[in-house]
């Protein structure tokens, strides 16, 4: 079966940095596009960053130069590091993987993390 566990998040203070990871278990093949995702309370979800399996990088306008996302494709993992953060910021973020598992790697499945709180205070 395969899942995505994320890890970090928690409360900071306007300005601060909080880093957020997420690794992908299972019977995996090969992983395509990975990405974080946010839901704010009474929002929809919308895309905070992508990156694709050879690196290239996409960002929301709100947080081009304060996140930063990467992944290691050995350790199946995704990283969200996110600096200067702001009350706007609080949410609960998601991971997002296009996994190909083994079982059928000929198609991805796109599968979700649980969320983790993301709180910013002013």
């Amino acid at each position: 079966q395969v899942q995505l566990v994320e890890s970090g998040g928690g409360l900071v203070q306007a300005g601060g940095s909080l880093g957020l990871s997420c690794a992908a278990s299972g019977r995996i093949f090969s992983i395509d596009d990975m990405g974080w995702y946010r839901q704010a309370p009474g929002k929809q979800r919308e895309l905070v960053a992508g990156i694709t399996s050879g690196g290239n990088t996409n960002y929301a306008d709100s947080v081009k130069g304060r996140f930063t996302i990467s992944r290691d494709n050995a350790k199946k993992t995704v990283d969200l590091q996110m600096n200067s953060l702001k009350p706007e910021d609080t949410a609960v973020y998601y991971c997002n993987a296009d996994i190909r598992p083994v079982f059928y790697p000929a198609s991805y499945f796109t599968y979700w993390g649980q969320g983790t709180q993301v709180t910013v205070s002013s």
